[in-house]
């Protein structure tokens, strides 16, 4: 890669090559469809050629040449180093935590870290907008040794308290996890279009840690339902490179073949 930063870029792809960057070299990433499989399979196609991807319908180690329109898309199973039965995948690899991480998206995310695909709207039964849903992603967020979020930063999706708690990310606070008896660390990174926070040590509540170029952090602050903590040290994300973004549209272009 050449280091030198991309002269025109989007927040959506600022958001996305920040995300890849998350992901380390030969780490057992779980993937959410969507956002986070474009993040992953951007990774292995710059700094983490090694990183394997585990989808939920069972595929373990896939190489997919475009970014695969479902969990059920046949060019996971095509590339993968092996296929697993959907149960082998939650009760040998993910519960007992032999995923390093989990990658989710949201509908609704809180100060905790608690995560919303299912209902908005107090009333369950007939709700203002019914989500797609819950899937793996429960999970994902109790068992892997630690989880990203990436997600649209607005007030909309950044509330004090989600209608739903699809997702355990720290419950109400320091404990809960411990508590219910959920292994993995929970989300330790929230990547958005705007920046990034991470949880605070003490209190668990998420703290904007980094912002992007351009970005203030009061515009941010205007962008989340919860007084937001901003740390005493926020830092500035790297611009991306020219490579990156290369990569990055390549593999979003709508001819580019498995």
């Amino acid at each position: 890669m050449t280091g030198q930063p991309a002269p025109n870029w989007s927040s959506d792809e600022m958001m996305t090559i920040a995300a890849a960057r998350a992901l380390r070299d030969g780490a057992r990433c779980f993937v959410g469809i969507g956002r986070p499989s474009t993040a992953a399979n951007l990774a292995r196609r710059t700094h983490a050629p090694d990183l394997v991807l585990i989808y939920e319908s069972g595929t373990i180690g896939a190489k997919p040449g475009r970014l695969p329109l479902s969990i059920g898309d046949g060019v996971l199973a095509e590339t993968a180093d092996t296929v697993v039965p959907v149960p082998e995948i939650f009760n040998y690899w993910l519960q007992p935590g032999r995923i390093d991480v989990g990658f989710l998206g949201a509908a609704q995310i809180d100060r905790y870290g608690n995560i919303n695909t299912t209902v908005i709207g107090d009333d369950y039964t007939d709700p203002k907008v019914r989500l797609p849903g819950a899937g793996g992603a429960p999970e994902i967020a109790a068992s892997c040794r630690e989880v990203i979020v990436i997600v649209q930063h607005s007030r909309r999706a950044f509330v004090d308290r989600v209608d739903f708690v699809t997702s355990v990310g720290f419950g109400s606070g320091p404990g809960d996890r411990e508590r219910l008896g959920l292994t993995g660390r929970g989300p330790v990174l929230v990547i958005t279009d705007l920046g990034l926070l991470e949880p605070d040590p003490r209190t668990a509540e998420l703290t904007l840690t980094q912002v992007h170029p351009g970005v203030d952090p009061e515009q941010v602050r205007a962008a989340t339902g919860w007084p937001l903590a901003v740390a005493a040290e926020l830092r500035t994300t790297a611009p991306p490179t020219a490579d990156e973004l290369v990569a990055l549209r390549d593999l979003q272009s709508p001819n580019r073949q498995a």
